[in-house]
């Protein structure tokens, strides 16, 4: 089955044209590697329009929504308090993989993203940081898993081994 997903940057600066979104193309192409149907990034400014972009994608049943963008510290990194609002189970073990992986590839701050994964309805939902290092750090992270992920959403099983 061909898996729909949705790339979201969260940036205000490049919602208002200041800025050029430079991850938010990165994970479309890392999801388009993978075999997702994938469109264009959508820019929206950080806070409420995270929160308005996550709704509808939900709405519109799409099978994953990556977030870039609005993982960090400052007063405006709003995404995962979003995205807590439209999740209705936390995937903890997706964002820790996301984070562990650029530690272990030689970044120490990316223990400093605050991203979040949960499933809203069937759709899973995970945050990447804005960077272009951690959105490509993020894809590859969670490439090995993400498509048994959407997979199980959809209610199917675990791979089965002969010893299992």
């Amino acid at each position: 089955m061909n898996r729909t997903a949705r790339v979201i940057t969260a940036s205000t600066r490049a919602a208002a044209g200041t800025w050029t979104d430079t991850s938010g193309p990165i994970v479309v192409d890392g999801l388009k590697a993978l075999g997702l149907d994938v469109g264009a990034p959508l820019v929206v400014a950080d806070g409420e329009p995270v929160l308005a972009a996550l709704r509808e994608a939900v709405g519109a049943n799409v099978d994953l929504i990556i977030t870039t963008g609005g993982t960090g510290h400052t007063p405006t990194d709003l995404t995962p308090e979003m995205t807590l609002q439209v999740v209705d189970r936390l995937s903890p073990g997706l964002a820790e993989l996301v984070r562990g992986y650029g530690v272990a590839n030689g970044v120490p701050t990316a223990v400093l993203s605050r991203g979040v994964a949960g499933i809203a309805g069937k759709t899973l939902i995970v945050n990447l940081p804005g960077s272009n290092g951690g959105a490509r750090d993020g894809v590859a992270a969670l490439a090995p898993v993400l498509l048994h992920a959407l997979d199980q959403i959809h209610g199917g099983d675990h791979p089965r081994t002969l010893d299992a």
